[in-house]
């Protein structure tokens, strides 16, 4: 049995992870920013529920105080935002680009850092950001989004750099594309379910050895394009 802390549980794949999860036995801790209206979340056996806004200093630490020193075999960072409806770089909104970099930047790191003893007290941990190829350098051209591709082109760089950090200890931590899912963010024409979408993605983070560290990876479980 493994604790498994996602965030952004509430709706999509975060949720169908905890469905999943939770399915299979393992001890869930599912994070959202309004506990009282996860009504889906609510339904499931067994798991745990923690209010957190990962913009929030003030939640992050009481998720901390909450847990104390009990071992997270792995975290989800899950939690994102497409970004404001202006972000062309002819055309942006400044103050919604940096709201999208405090959720899907700032937000993964401030939260693993938060959470980085109870990575070490686990036997094999192993750190999972949710990003995208939309955030590649050299393969995920396109001038739209701008916002949100920059925001996970640097939340690729900030994991591969932790991935370097920790690369004497044990905790694996690899970033995630997660296909393009029919969610709120994804929208309806998406060719992939969350469900499916969390399926592949536990099988990849079951495959997880400390030699992928510091990668990024597809769907299909490949190198996705930094």
């Amino acid at each position: 049995m493994q604790t498994v802390l996602i965030t952004g549980a509430n709706r999509g794949i975060g949720l169908e992870l905890a469905r999943l999860y939770a399915a299979r036995g393992d001890r869930v801790i599912a994070c959202c920013r309004d506990p009282e209206c996860a009504a889906a979340l609510h339904e499931l056996d067994g798991i745990e529920i923690h209010r957190l806004d990962v913009t929030s200093v003030d939640d992050i630490a009481d998720l901390k105080a909450a847990l104390g020193t009990r071992p997270i075999d792995i975290l989800i960072n899950n939690a994102g935002i497409i970004g404001p409806e202006r972000q062309s770089a002819l055309n942006m909104d400044f103050d919604g680009w940096l709201k999208t970099f405090e959720v899907n930047t700032l937000g993964p790191l401030r939260l693993a850092a938060a959470l980085l003893d109870n990575l070490r007290r686990a036997e094999a941990p192993k750190l999972v950001t949710l990003s995208s190829r939309m955030g590649s350098l050299t393969g995920g051209g396109g001038s739209d989004r701008i916002a949100y591709r920059s925001s996970k082109a640097a939340i690729n760089r900030a994991m591969q750099g932790l991935a370097e950090d920790l690369r004497g200890e044990r905790i694996t931590v690899v970033v995630v594309h997660p296909g393009w899912v029919s969610t709120d963010m994804g929208g309806p024409a998406a060719p992939l379910a969350p469900r499916e979408s969390a399926t592949r993605l536990a099988a990849i983070i079951a495959a997880l050895d400390h030699g992928d560290s510091g990668r990024f990876i597809d769907i299909d479980g490949k190198d996705a394009d930094w």
